[in-house]
Order: C-alpha cells, then structure tokens, then sequence
C-alpha cells in the first residue's frame, strides 16, 4: 500500500465522507474504489478500441449466415408494445 496525499474541495470530502459511512467503509477505501472504478472504465474504453480495430465485417457477416432463419422459442421473444 501507498500513501499519498491529495488536494480536493471541501463539498467533494464532505460528500464522500457521506457516502463511505452510508456504505460503511472508510473515506481511505471509498476513495480507492472511486481511483478503481475510473481505471477500470478507462482500460475499459481502450480494450474496446483495441476489439473494434479488429474488426471483420466480412467475417462478421459470414459466421450470422451459418444462423438459421427461425422464430425465435416464445420465452426467447420481446414483448409486443
């Protein structure tokens, strides 16, 4: 573990010292899981980036035609609106 030691606005303490104590932790872990949960949709946003760079529509498109063309069971359905 490290320490560091960081600089924010009073309201944005006040508020997550609110919310790690409704969630019954401390501002130590509420803030370590905020500083996690933004890396991970960061790295999130890469990966998909990485996935879409890989893409192959024509290959795409070859494996949707091996599905056949059926009604869906009717628990598999969308309800009519």
């Amino acid at each position: 573990m490290s320490t560091i030691s960081i600089q924010i606005p009073d309201s944005v303490r006040r508020h997550a010292e609110r919310l790690a104590a409704s969630d019954g932790i401390t501002l130590d872990q509420f803030i370590a899981l905020a500083a996690a949960e933004k890396i991970a949709a960061l790295e999130a946003g890469e990966y998909l980036a990485q996935r879409v760079a890989r893409a192959d529509r024509e290959a795409f498109l070859r494996v949707l035609a091996k599905v056949p063309d059926a009604e869906p069971e009717e628990w598999d359905r969308l309800p009519e609106r």
